[in-house]
């Protein structure tokens, strides 16, 4: 009897020391146990592509929602919280995160995938309407880098240091990793480049929902004649002299298509046309990637698919 207490008292202690071990080593030393999120689905496929196989990405938005009119529900920030490393895509896209950073765990690293380019300036217009109550307001930084892939090559190498620091020991994989999306990366842009040669100078021009093409329209010789929404955010709205003078700007540029993204609202674009002739191109993607299988369901097919409908709508 007695040596069958001494028997449990010895399986107790080893338990106790077994769970004590457990609880001594780190979270972050086993990257099984490691939670990635980003917060965009386009940025989401960007992250997995460094982390290839070791780590799986979630993403907080649902696919094909427009990230300007995104509000985190409790259980949204939830996630946020319960997550090791949260990806964001910085440079005042995600104009709500400001307001819960406070509150969140110490520990929880965040990345701005765009931390360190240099962000294009959009000047609103000045109208005579418009006084004091825009003085507030009169510029706005552009957000949209990932539309210009060589641009994304930033992206990736601050991806690649953020996973380093919560997985040291997946250094050697997200560098690997990262060197094959970079070179994915310039050959996309050869790609873009080829494709849109077809379209004549004089002829690459783009009027779009909103301020998006910005940096797309630097690197490949667009000129963005107008924007319905003259902001960077499609959650603004345009005044009655604003259209009329998009109106006129359509007209006197000789411009044969309206670019409009995924989920947009096509109530003003349609009245553009009806006023102006133009025609309409109703599903670009750009702030998200389509459904598994869909017409743009990675980073790289979203940016093929959106040059495929331009050169189509503009080549001769």
């Amino acid at each position: 009897m007695i040596q069958k207490r001494y028997v449990y008292i010895a399986i107790f202690l080893i338990l106790m020391v077994s769970l004590a071990a457990c609880n001594q080593v780190p979270k972050n030393q086993d990257q099984s146990t490691l939670k990635v999120l980003a917060v965009e689905s386009f940025l989401a496929d960007i992250v997995q592509n460094v982390a290839g196989d070791r780590l799986e990405v979630e993403t907080l938005m649902p696919k094909g929602l427009d990230p300007h009119s995104f509000e985190p529900t409790p259980r949204d920030i939830a996630r946020i919280s319960d997550s090791d490393i949260l990806f964001i895509n910085g440079a005042g896209f995600e104009t709500w995160f400001d307001d819960i950073i406070e509150n969140l765990p110490e520990n929880l690293v965040v990345v701005e995938a765009s931390a360190g380019l240099e962000s294009r300036i959009v000047e609103e217009e000045e109208h005579e309407e418009e006084d004091e109550l825009e003085e507030e307001h009169d510029h706005e930084i552009d957000p949209h880098f990932w539309l210009d892939p060589n641009l994304v090559i930033t992206y990736v190498e601050n991806i690649r240091d953020g996973l380093i620091a919560i997985d040291p020991e997946g250094k050697d994989i997200y560098s690997s990793n990262t060197e094959e999306y970079i070179q994915q990366l310039r050959d996309l842009d050869v790609y873009i480049q080829e494709k849109i040669a077809v379209i004549p100078t004089e002829q690459r021009l783009i009027v779009t929902n909103h301020e998006s093409f910005g940096y797309f329209a630097d690197r490949y010789g667009f000129e963005i004649v107008g924007t319905i929404i003259h902001s960077v955010s499609s959650s603004a709205s345009p005044s009655a002299l604003q259209m009329a003078q998009l109106v006129d700007q359509i007209q006197a540029s000789g411009a044969i298509a309206i670019f409009l993204e995924t989920g947009t609202n096509p109530k003003l674009a349609e009245q553009l046309a009806k006023e102006t002739d133009i025609k309409i191109i109703y599903d670009l993607y750009t702030h998200s990637v389509s459904d598994s299988g869909g017409k743009a369901s990675t980073y790289m097919d979203l940016m093929k698919y959106n040059v495929d409908q331009i050169v189509n709508a503009l080549g001769e």
